[in-house]
């Protein structure tokens, strides 16, 4: 359900032009405020908000769930949805490189995503993958 429900963020961030979608599995931290992150970037601000509008609407759509918390809504440079499990981060892509998030968490496991075409995510999801 997990994995479910990471793609379903990842196909939001990726069909707004997200860039170097990524999630990292902190469940083995033991210190970490949610089970799983989800990162991505974008070069202006206007694009930052976009993603972050299509993960809440597609997220909603699609798991029926809303963020319990959001930050950054108001300048679009570092979003935060926190679902609960799953925290996404959408950044202005210079505030990413500074921040440098992912290695805070180094050892934690990695997944890269990449785009796919709403054709072949509805033959994968009728496949159950």
């Amino acid at each position: 359900m997990i994995t479910h429900d990471l793609r379903v963020i990842a196909d939001a961030a990726l069909d707004k032009k997200g860039q170097d979608v990524v999630s990292l599995d902190l469940r083995q931290t033991g210190s970490a405020i949610a089970d799983h992150f989800v990162i991505c970037n974008a070069d202006s601000t206007t694009n930052v908000a976009a993603i972050a509008d299509n993960i809440m609407k597609e997220v909603r759509e699609q798991l029926g769930m809303k963020p319990l918390r959001t930050q950054g809504l108001e300048n679009n440079f570092w979003i935060i949805l926190d679902y609960g499990h799953i925290v996404v981060h959408v950044f202005l892509t210079e505030y990413r490189q500074f921040y440098r998030l992912e290695d805070l968490w180094a050892d934690s496991p990695k997944k890269s995503y990449s785009y796919r075409k709403p054709s072949a995510r509805k033959k994968k999801e009728k496949d159950g993958e």
